[in-house]
C-alpha cells in the first residue's frame, strides 16, 4: 500500500486522528497501518479532520465505504468536501461480535448497542437472536457504555477487541450478515503524501 510507511528518517511519532473510542475499527485501523503514530480519538468525523486541518493531528484515517452498505455517510461526504490530500487508502475486513457484560445470554439480552454503520451490516442476525438494535456514536464508545451499565439485558456490536478493552465477553463472534464484509478507509493528510 502506497504512503503508509514510516517516512525515511523521521524517527518522531505522531499522531493519527480517527472518529470512535478505543478498540473501535477506525482505531485498529490506524495502530494496525501507522505503529509509530499515537492514535487519537475523536467523537465525531467532523471532529478528526478538523484535529487534522489545525494542526493538531498529523493524518487521519476515515472510512468511507462498505461492501455491505455502500458510502459510509456522513464520511464519505465530509472527505470528498474537505480540502484534503489521500495519501493512501486500505480495504479492511471487518468482524462484528455481539458482546455484553460478564453474565450476560443470548436468552438475557434485549438490546445491542452500537454505530449506525455497524448496525445497518447485522440486521438479520440480530432480528434472528430477538435482539433490537440501538444506536449509539460508536462501535467500542457503545461497548464502553454497556460495560458501564452492567445491565444484562445490553449488548454491543463492536469488534473483539471492544470486549477485551472494556471486560466484555463475546455472545457470538461474526454476526455481520455478509462474510465478505470490508470497510476502505482513507489515509488523509493537509499536505500531498
Amino acid at each position: 500500500m502506497r504512503g503508509v510507511g514510516r517516512p525515511e528518517g523521521d524517527e518522531r511519532g505522531g499522531r493519527c486522528a480517527y472518529q470512535g473510542a478505543p478498540g473501535a475499527f477506525s482505531h485498529e485501523a490506524c495502530t494496525d497501518l501507522r505503529p509509530w503514530d499515537e492514535a487519537v480519538a475523536y467523537d465525531t468525523f467532523e471532529g478528526a479532520l478538523a484535529a487534522l486541518k489545525s494542526g493538531e493531528a498529523d493524518c487521519a484515517l476515515i472510512p468511507v465505504e462498505n461492501t455491505s452498505i455502500g458510502r459510509v455517510e456522513p464520511a464519505a461526504t465530509l472527505v470528498a468536501a474537505a480540502d484534503l490530500s489521500v495519501v493512501s487508502e486500505v480495504w479492511r475486513p471487518i468482524r462484528l461480535a455481539l458482546m455484553a457484560p460478564p453474565g450476560a445470554s443470548l436468552r438475557s439480552v434485549r438490546t445491542a448497542e452500537s454505530h449506525p454503520i455497524a448496525l445497518r451490516q447485522c440486521p438479520q442476525s440480530l432480528a434472528a437472536l430477538g435482539i433490537e438494535p440501538v444506536e449509539s456514536f460508536d462501535t467500542a464508545g457503545a461497548a464502553r457504555a454497556v460495560a458501564e451499565s452492567e445491565d444484562l439485558s445490553r449488548a454491543a456490536v463492536a469488534p473483539a477487541r471492544a470486549a477485551e478493552v472494556y471486560g466484555l465477553s463475546i455472545l457470538r463472534n461474526d454476526i455481520q450478515d455478509s462474510e465478505d464484509n470490508r470497510t476502505r478507509f482513507v489515509l488523509l493528510s493537509v499536505n500531498p503524501g
